[in-house]
């Protein structure tokens, strides 16, 4: 008998989730599972409509999926389980951001700051961002608004 994962939540995040940021057109989409392992059960599935998994081993709390042309992708899906640090993070920048429309524009200079210094190194890119990100996810758990 085949194991079917257990998939328990579905969140829209990224910029595209958050009214007024402004963003690149792609969505990024988050599923909760029970087990990360699971994401082993959804690569055929996924693929039926069009998503590629991609492995990544630098992300060790969760599983990244996209679709579209490379270079040209419409939406990232990312996989982690439901309770752990990943899935929870992600949830509070989000939120945090869509209850805070200064924090917002600051995180869509950043953005625009570092996306015109490292346009051709998207790595560095994301890892400037990081620390903004942390700053922000702080505050969300403390409820500093």
């Amino acid at each position: 008998m085949r194991h079917t994962p257990k998939l328990i939540q579905i969140e829209h995040i990224g910029s595209t989730s958050i009214k007024g940021l402004g963003a690149k057109p792609i969505i990024d989409i988050m599923i909760g599972v029970t087990k990360l392992e699971d994401f082993k059960e959804l690569i055929q599935p996924l693929s039926t409509i069009d998503f590629e998994y991609v492995p990544k081993p630098e992300l060790t709390d969760r599983r990244f999926f996209r679709k579209g042309l490379w270079g040209q992708g419409t939406c990232h899906l990312h996989i982690c389980e439901h309770t752990s640090i990943e899935w929870i993070e992600k949830l509070l920048f989000r939120d945090y951001l869509r209850e805070n429309p200064k924090i917002a524009e600051d995180y869509l200079n950043l953005k625009k700051s570092l996306a015109k210094e490292y346009q051709y190194d998207r790595q560095t890119y994301t890892k400037k961002k990081e620390p903004f990100i942390r700053e922000v996810i702080k505050c969300a758990r403390n409820g500093i608004f």
